[in-house]
């Protein structure tokens, strides 16, 4: 896990959670997703944790899907396609986990975004509690590139931070948003100079009130916004299962990958 994910936890309760694969942008290849799955259960099982702070080394917070997985997905190569309607954490498949586990922790957890937070990068951020973002900082819902849709609870998620129109029309579209418009359209909490320097200064204050209250308080606050996330889940899921190795969605992802103008079949993705 350390060299994807490395986690402190100081003598006040706050975790310092860093994906430290600085060098691909903290993109999301099979040993970081288990890796942050890996930090998730550890932050879980550990009673001294307080709040969360969850950053990327280097240029971005996550640049979502490693791309040599689409390159996979484009040849039908092994080891590209998951089995997504298994449920192995709960409500959730190993990939939806990295998005609702955050969720799911019983403490605050603070999101530092910087750079950029696309596709699964972004919905890694979602999970969090709170997102602090720079000015500068660039945030999609990328999947629609990819002939996919939002896997990792992103659409769960989402539907408790922005209207329905505005989930609906970054989904459909994969546009790039900065910093402050995410935070005017919910994406993000604040724009901050330095996210991460501000997370700290958060978590500081947050480690100073009841722990009782404040896991009391995001269970209430998770109870507001979970009404039948399972199904949701699952249907994220089945939809995903469906367009995932279509002929759109494989060329999909070679247009992308050689950056030309998709040529798509018009009807049903199978």
């Amino acid at each position: 896990m350390d060299d994807r994910v490395r986690i402190e936890v100081d003598a006040r309760g706050i975790a310092d959670v860093c994906m430290v694969r600085g060098d691909k942008m903290n993109a999301l290849d099979a040993a970081m997703f288990e890796a942050l799955a890996a930090a998730i259960d550890q932050l879980k099982a550990d009673p001294q944790v307080r709040v969360v702070v969850l950053h990327g080394q280097g240029r971005a917070f996550c640049a979502g899907l490693d791309t040599g997985r689409f390159d996979k997905m484009s040849t039908g190569q092994p080891g590209a396609m998951r089995d997504l309607l298994a449920r192995s954490h709960g409500r959730s498949n190993s990939a939806q986990y990295l998005g609702m586990g955050w969720r799911e922790l019983a403490v605050p957890v603070i999101a530092a975004v910087h750079g950029v937070a696309f596709g699964g990068g972004l919905q890694l951020a979602l999970g969090a509690d709170i997102r602090l973002v720079t000015a500068e900082a660039r945030l999609s819902v990328l999947e629609i590139k990819w002939g996919l849709v939002p896997d990792m609870a992103g659409i769960a998620l989402m539907r408790g931070l922005l209207r329905d129109d505005v989930v609906r029309e970054l989904t459909f579209s994969g546009r790039i948003v900065g910093g402050a418009e995410a935070v005017a359209l919910g994406l993000a909490t604040r724009v901050c100079a330095d996210p991460l320097a501000e997370a700290f200064v958060l978590a500081a204050e947050i480690v100073g009130r009841s722990p009782d209250a404040l896991r009391q308080a995001k269970q209430l606050l998770n109870r507001a916004l979970d009404e039948d996330t399972a199904s949701l889940l699952l249907a994220e899921s089945q939809a995903q299962t469906e367009v995932m190795g279509s002929a759109n969605q494989t060329e999909a992802v070679r247009a992308s990958l050689q950056k030309r103008a998709p040529s798509f079949a018009i009807g049903r993705p199978r």
